[in-house]
């Protein structure tokens, strides 16, 4: 047991906090959580909307988050709770692409709708890739690295552009080309289980937050909901460490000279249909108008009938209505998926400030400030990551590491 006889207290109840809470729970140190709303996920969690309950944004994982998928099991999260699906991106045009027992390069090879000169570069780029390691000497945007490789072509549209809003969820003109390539090399260029998608079937709060909760409990801490912490100093009188978890626009709430970023917006538009609709395959890429994917939440949650479109990073939507984003999502839905008919209801989730923006060098120019006893955690502390749930995750064991080091 580590020699904390205070304790040590956790702003932020989101992913990277609870991670936090739950690394230095089992290690035997009274944690106390503090968090400002009254639940916990942090910009990946459940909300209420109009008496019913929706995430406030659909989130996608892949097979190499594996500090999530631990801590998950630790916290005793089921299994089923996410749905494995070996990697397909499928469009509603055709363009398909599977990763199978050959590897990336025959995944890329055997692509549909692309031309076998583009395949053939294709493999031939992830070859240069792997030479140097997935990783540039000089950071530059995503946008510059698929147009010296020539990769802006069919599958710099339907493939690496769309990776990269999603991964990253910047548009890859503004986004770093190294963060970019360490996705790359965790998952289409890890083993073939590091690249499967995995879709929650449950809310982002029962995904890890709330059984987080649960587990710190049981050791002996507290998780206190709705309890906004306003005096940095009053708190660190009271606890042995302070780990600072909240959002990166919360930062200077609790500390004054932290840096400033900027951020990506994500909006969601549920859309309810009758039960009769069941599209083919619960995940879809849309790419030539506002939406990039739609999820099918009936086939992942049993929510019969209510479909997700996702749309990341920032672009003209943000000026536009949520009655004229429901509107562009519903008659796009209608094009590439025949027969839906008219939606029962919809309600559009806007997270406007859901990660920073990630471009090139952005991690070494904005450092986080420095204080005794005080530790940061979050996604957009990750050296290497994009702010991601696993980068939350990371950073939060991380901390907590920091923490027992310095105790002991």
């Amino acid at each position: 047991m580590a020699h904390l006889g205070s304790g040590v207290a956790i702003i932020g109840a989101g992913y990277a906090g609870m991670a936090a809470a739950v690394t230095l729970a089992e290690h035997g140190v009274r944690v106390a959580v503090f968090e400002s709303i009254g639940v916990p996920g942090g910009r990946a969690r459940r909300i209420e909307s109009h008496g019913i309950a929706l995430d406030n944004g659909q989130h996608i994982l892949i097979g190499a988050y594996q500090t999530l998928y631990r801590l998950m099991r630790t916290v005793g999260v089921a299994p089923d709770a996410l749905l494995r699906m070996p990697l397909e991106v499928r469009y509603a045009n055709g363009f398909r692409l599977q990763r199978g027992a050959l590897g990336l390069g025959g995944a890329l090879l055997m692509a549909r709708g692309v031309p076998i000169t583009e395949r053939l570069g294709a493999a031939r780029f992830i070859r240069r890739l792997r030479r140097v390691n997935y990783r540039l000497e000089r950071d530059i945007s995503v946008g510059e690295l698929l147009a010296r490789e020539r990769q802006d072509g069919r599958l710099g549209h339907y493939l690496w552009r769309p990776l990269c809003v999603s991964a990253l969820n910047t548009p890859p003109e503004l986004a770093s080309a190294n963060v970019f390539l360490a996705v790359l090399r965790d998952t289409l260029g890890g083993a073939r289980e590091a690249s499967d998608l995995l879709v929650p079937r449950v809310d982002l709060s029962r995904l890890f937050p709330d059984p987080a909760a649960q587990f710190v409990r049981a050791h002996g801490g507290e998780v206190r909901l709705q309890s906004p912490v306003k005096d940095l100093g009053a708190l660190r009188q009271s606890f042995d460490r302070v780990i600072i978890a909240v959002g990166p626009h919360q930062l200077k709430q609790v500390a004054a000279d932290a840096p400033e970023y900027d951020y990506q917006p994500i909006y969601t538009c549920y859309l309810q249909y009758g039960d009769g609709v069941r599209p083919q395959f619960p995940m879809l890429g849309l790419a030539d108008g506002l939406v990039q994917w739609v999820f099918d939440r009936g086939a992942l949650l049993g929510e019969t009938g209510r479909l997700a479109c996702v749309i990341s990073a920032q672009g003209d939507h943000q000026q536009m209505t949520q009655d004229e984003i429901a509107e562009r999502c519903v008659r796009e839905l209608a094009a590439a998926v025949p027969g839906l008919g008219k939606p029962q209801w919809w309600r559009v989730i806007a997270e406007k400030r859901a990660t920073i923006t990630c471009s090139p060098g952005m991690k070494q120019r904005l450092a986080l400030p420095s204080a005794p006893g005080v530790f940061f955690a979050g996604d957009y502390t990750d050296p290497e990551y994009p702010p991601t749930l696993e980068a939350a995750v990371r950073s939060g064991v991380r901390a907590a590491s920091s923490v027992l080091e310095l105790a002991h």
